[in-house]
């Protein structure tokens, strides 16, 4: 099934954790396309650094909670800790679709409930997909040029 998982860094060396973190999620799917890093400003949340982002894409065979926990193993390797509501963090990896589907969970919701609005998701994401939709939302393109208007 092809997934598409966000990341992002704002703490230490984020762009080296990114990087360690796309190894580390080649372990368990198959990475077929990784954006490029940008930068981005904080979206909500505290004051902060900005962020480094990027969208990669892959094949997995893993059901969709079973991979929303692998990330968040990786993320928890990574020093993620979860005390500020979308603040500052050393990792965040969001799942934001899987193979096109709906999911509404207390643990997972799919496809991601804020990718539509998040530049930071849609930015990297049509570089490397640029015909790609969202279930319920449409084309990331028209999206991504909706928020930037």
């Amino acid at each position: 099934m092809k997934v598409v998982i966000a990341l992002g860094s704002n703490l230490g060396e984020s762009f080296s954790i990114l990087e360690s973190a796309v190894e580390k999620i080649s372990e368990i799917i198959t990475v077929t396309n990784l954006s490029s890093f940008i930068e981005t400003e904080p979206v909500g949340g505290p004051e902060q650094p900005n962020y480094i982002n990027a969208v990669l894409i892959g094949e997995s065979e893993i059901e969709p909670l079973e991979l929303l926990h692998h990330l968040q193993r990786i993320e928890n390797e990574f020093g993620r800790t979860r005390e500020v509501r979308w603040g500052a963090r050393t990792l965040d990896l969001d799942l934001i679709d899987a193979g096109g589907l709906l999911i509404n969970s207390p643990e997972l919701e799919l496809p991601h409930p804020r990718a539509h609005e998040r530049a930071f998701v849609l930015q990297p994401w049509v570089e490397i997909d640029p015909h790609a939709s969202i279930p319920g939302r449409g084309a990331i393109a028209s999206l991504l040029s909706e928020i930037e208007e």
